[in-house]
């Protein structure tokens, strides 16, 4: 018994890393939304700072993979349309395009950046 007992005490300090703390998701929530708020003020910072005429490529290569992408032809010109999101509300784990910047390219460089010149594209077709 004694030994068990000794064994249990030495035990302990080295157990320590083996807790498991379990809460309501609170803290887990806070550091989650403080990553996409970060993330987000990044994606708008590098948007505010592009040019016109910046390639899809080196775009794509900064702030990775687009949250929601379109890619059409009109009028013998190709397009495509990134969308990266900018301005979340709350972390729901859902992104929806209304929560997206747009990012408009045509033959590879980008030539309008925000909704309005997205929305006056989508007019034209």
């Amino acid at each position: 018994m004694k030994k068990a007992l000794l064994c249990a005490l030495i035990s302990l300090p080295l157990l320590g890393g083996c807790i498991v703390s379990v809460n309501d998701g609170e803290a887990d929530a806070h550091w989650a939304s403080s990553d996409w708020q970060k993330q987000q003020r990044q994606n708008r910072d590098y948007i505010a700072h592009l040019d016109l005429g910046n390639s899809a490529m080196v775009v794509k290569e900064t702030l990775g993979t687009p949250d929601f992408s379109e890619s059409f032809a009109h009028q013998g010109e190709e397009y495509q349309v990134l969308f990266y999101a900018t301005q979340s509300v709350k972390s729901d784990g859902k992104i929806g395009k209304n929560e997206c910047t747009p990012l408009v390219f045509k033959t590879g460089r980008l030539i309008s950046v925000g909704d309005s010149a997205y929305q006056a594209l989508v007019g034209k077709l």
